[in-house]
C-alpha cells in the first residue's frame, strides 16, 4: 500500500488529492511541522527531513509535484494525466514545474518569515518582496483561466491539483486577499470538488486519530 508522510496544510496536500482523485488506497501518517524540528525520529526515514514523503513499495519520493506525476503514470491510466500524443502535453508539463519551482517557493519564505522564525528573526520586508514575488507569477494563472475553467487541455488534471495546493497555501499565509478575479473564480471551483473535500477531511480525521495538530494558520 502507498504511503503518505504529511503535515497539516504542508505541500503533500498535493499528493493526498491526488490519492483521492484517483481513489487509490493509502495510509496517510500525520507529523507536527516541521517534523525535522518536532518529529526526529522521522529523519531516519527522510534524511532531508522534508514532507512530503511517500514509500510505494521499492519507490521512495520527496517531491510534491513529482509524485503526483508518478501516480498518474505508475497508477493509472487516469484523466489527470495528459499523454505526449495531446496538443496540451506542454502546457500540463509547464504547470507541473511552475507550482512548485515559481510558486511555492516564495510562499515559503513568506511563511518563514512571518510564522516559523522566532519574533527577533521574523522579517517583514523580506516577506513583502516575496509575496510580491509570488502575486506577479500568479499573474500566468490569472491569464490561463481568463476563458478556461481549468488549466489545460480542457479538463480537470494534475496541473490543477498542484496549482491549486499554491492557491490553498496562499490563502493560509494571507495572500488571497490580493488574488485576481479569474484566479479567485478558480480557486472557488476547486474546493467545490470532490476529491479536495475528501483530501481535507482525511487530513482533519488523520491529524485527531493520531493527536497530530493542526498548525495555526494567518
Amino acid at each position: 500500500m502507498i504511503t503518505l508522510y504529511h503535515c497539516d496544510a504542508a505541500r503533500s496536500f498535493r499528493p493526498l488529492w491526488m490519492l483521492e482523485e484517483m481513489g487509490l488506497r493509502y495510509e496517510l501518517k500525520m507529523l507536527p511541522f516541521p517534523p525535522r524540528v518536532f518529529a526526529k525520529e522521522y529523519l531516519a526515514l527522510n534524511p532531508l527531513g522534508t514532507i512530503p514523503f511517500m514509500v510505494d513499495g521499492e519507490t521512495k519520493m520527496t517531491e510534491s509535484s513529482g509524485i503526483c506525476h508518478y501516480l498518474g503514470i505508475k497508477h493509472g491510466p487516469t484523466p489527470l494525466m495528459v499523454g505526449p500524443e495531446d496538443p496540451a502535453y506542454g502546457a500540463f508539463l509547464n504547470w507541473m514545474y511552475f507550482s512548485d519551482a515559481t510558486l511555492t517557493f516564495p510562499q515559503t519564505l513568506v511563511l518563514r518569515y512571518t510564522q516559523l522564525e522566532p519574533e527577533e528573526r521574523r522579517n517583514p520586508q523580506v516577506a513583502t518582496d516575496y509575496a510580491k514575488w509570488f502575486l506577479g507569477r500568479l499573474r500566468a494563472v490569472e491569464a490561463a483561466t481568463a476563458n478556461a475553467e481549468t488549466l489545460c487541455a480542457g479538463r480537470f488534471t494534475a496541473a490543477d491539483i498542484v496549482i491549486g495546493y499554491a492557491l490553498r497555501l496562499a490563502e493560509s499565509i494571507g495572500l488571497a486577499k490580493d488574488f485576481g478575479p479569474n484566479v479567485t473564480a478558480y480557486w472557488a471551483r476547486l474546493q467545490q470538488r470532490d476529491g479536495f473535500k475528501r483530501a481535507v477531511a482525511a487530513e482533519q480525521k488523520a491529524g485527531v486519530e493520531q493527536n497530530v495538530a493542526a498548525r495555526v494558520r494567518a
